[in-house]
């Protein structure tokens, strides 16, 4: 991001998603929390906004994309499209965390409407600051992924996925070729 008002703006539309999440998971009658639990739920924890997590990513996209079967908490098997692959570099300001260059896949169903594309992914802080069953972020193109085409990948909008709340459940996990080998905190976190 260029300037400090694009970083404040950025921080303070982030920090509104939040509380508008919050309020859903306290009050919405399809929150993942179960009924019982809600009078004592104060919010769901984060990360800090950190800027060094919204990064842009170049797109290499699949024009024959092969079938991903995705494992499900439940035990079952999802099918899914791997339909583009997002690299990007990772460069912080933390001297303790690994920078370098990555990618994850992006997925969307085998069906014909138009969805954002799904990154599972699971990374160092996985089990331990974040949900053992990974993570979820969705992007959306403002058209459609050619190759070499840039998309922003903000790790700060990474979710964990309902089934950690609650067992009705069945979310996919992120295949291996998901697994980053870094430590990305930032998004939700839930220990």
């Amino acid at each position: 991001m260029s300037t400090i008002d694009d970083v404040d703006r950025w921080r303070e539309e982030l920090e509104s998603k939040r509380d508008e999440k919050d309020e859903f998971f306290a009050d919405h009658p399809q929150s993942p929390i179960p009924p019982e639990e809600r009078d004592s739920f104060d919010g769901l924890d984060y990360f800090d906004p950190d800027p060094d997590y919204r990064v842009t990513a170049t797109a290499t996209v699949h024009d024959d994309p092969e079938v991903v079967l995705m494992d499900t908490t439940a035990g079952r098997e999802m099918r899914y499209l791997r339909v583009a692959t997002l690299e990007f570099d990772l460069e912080r300001e933390d001297e303790d965390l690994e920078d370098g260059a990555f990618e994850l896949n992006a997925y969307q169903m085998e069906s014909p409407n138009e969805e954002p594309l799904f990154v599972p992914f699971r990374d160092k802080t996985t089990g331990q600051q974040s949900y053992e069953g990974g993570r979820y972020m969705e992007l959306s193109a403002d058209r459609d992924l050619a190759d070499g085409d840039e998309i922003v990948v903000d790790f700060n909008l990474a979710y964990t996925p309902f089934c950690a709340y609650s067992d009705t459940f069945d979310c996919p996990l992120p295949p291996e070729e998901n697994w980053l080998e870094v430590a990305i905190p930032a998004g939700e976190r839930f220990e």
